[in-house]
């Protein structure tokens, strides 16, 4: 069995695909010395191509405002403990400013779908960013809007669009969202972002409730054909306040399977940009490190005023202080180095 997934990392190394019954049995293999292979030729693979560069993320959490009911996330609608916020247009480039002199080059404005910020709201911030910090790259993770709202904020100066699919698979989607929500225009909207020429990030949780083995291989497939810039994925951490309060995780199987699917993941389609998140942060003090050790490349700390920074909760314990802050960006330096990489202050743009 061993040699029979050993063949497959290799296959998949040579030629980034694989079929979804040999997704499932790379994706099923618990085995350390495959997973430590594995992660050897995913970083193999991202050095030929990105060195030993780690990209950092300015995150700009803007609301908590949510007009969605997701079932797993802390920020829902029907969360009546969670404390509202909205950023200002003058907090928000007062963040990016900090960023800026922190050395960031890349501002991630992430939210919940709040009404408020609409399309001309938007299109002043983004202009005001662009004209500020012309050397910058401007990602917005704002969730599903219209074709129209897409092109109008790419035209504005939008470079990326982040919108996790969070599964591949119709009914799974169907279990973990309300009725009004529909997976046919999740789909939709990554698709329009791509003609619009966006550079596009998708991305899903790691056991989440309901997902089975070949929903993951379902995602991988889908990674595969869609062929994303970015692609970020994190363990799924259960929400005190949400449906799934007492879902159960292992956090070290959670932890494991992340980092073999993050390996996975850049084997698959080599170029992607791809962040050791937050959840990984969350879940084990070495989270991140170990994400980068299996073939990240991006790290997203959090430039958020400190106020507002616990109350975007999207489950619990989720780390913002310490190493999390922009503010702490060389501690996050001397960790990197620690494990051989080094953060730059780059755009880190997609690599064709």
């Amino acid at each position: 069995m061993q040699n029979n997934i050993k063949y497959l990392i290799a296959k998949l190394a040579a030629e980034h695909s694989l079929t979804l019954d040999e997704y499932a049995l790379l994706i099923a293999s618990s085995d350390a010395e495959l997973d430590l292979y594995l992660a050897e030729l995913a970083v193999k693979t991202r050095k030929d191509i990105y060195s030993n560069f780690v990209y950092v993320r300015g995150l700009i959490e803007i609301s908590n405002i949510c007009k969605n009911n997701c079932y797993y996330c802390g920020i829902r609608r029907g969360n009546h403990n969670c404390e509202r916020y909205r950023l200002t247009h003058e907090q928000i480039l007062e963040c990016a400013s900090e960023g800026y002199s922190l050395g960031f080059r890349t501002f991630v404005m992430q939210g919940g779908e709040d009404s408020f910020f609409s399309d001309e709201i938007l299109c002043g911030i983004i202009k005001d960013i662009k004209l500020k910090f012309p050397d910058c790259a401007v990602t917005l993770s704002l969730g599903e809007r219209s074709y129209e709202s897409y092109k109008i904020l790419r035209e504005a100066g939008a470079d990326r669009y982040l919108l996790r699919h969070e599964t591949a698979d119709k009914a799974h989607y169907a279990k973990l969202h309300p009725a009004e929500m529909s997976y046919d225009n999740r789909m939709q909207c990554l698709y329009n972002l791509r003609k619009l020429n966006y550079q596009v990030g998708c991305g899903f949780m790691v056991n989440s409730p309901f997902q089975t083995i070949n929903n993951l291989a379902q995602d991988l497939k889908f990674i595969e054909s869609f062929k994303p810039e970015m692609c970020g994925i994190g363990p799924f951490i259960p929400h005190h306040d949400t449906q799934f309060r007492d879902y159960e995780i292992n956090k070290l199987k959670s932890l494991e399977l992340t980092c073999r699917l993050l390996s996975i993941i850049r084997l698959i389609h080599p170029s992607v940009l791809l962040p050791a998140t937050t959840a990984l942060g969350t879940i084990h003090p070495q989270g991140r490190e170990m994400g980068i050790k299996a073939g990240a490349n991006v790290v997203m700390p959090n430039l958020s005023p400190v106020a507002v920074r616990k109350k975007y909760e999207l489950y619990d314990n989720k780390i913002c202080t310490g190493d999390e802050s922009a503010q702490c960006k060389n501690c996050l330096e001397a960790r990197m180095r620690s494990i051989g990489y080094e953060i730059v202050s780059d755009r880190g743009d997609f690599k064709n």
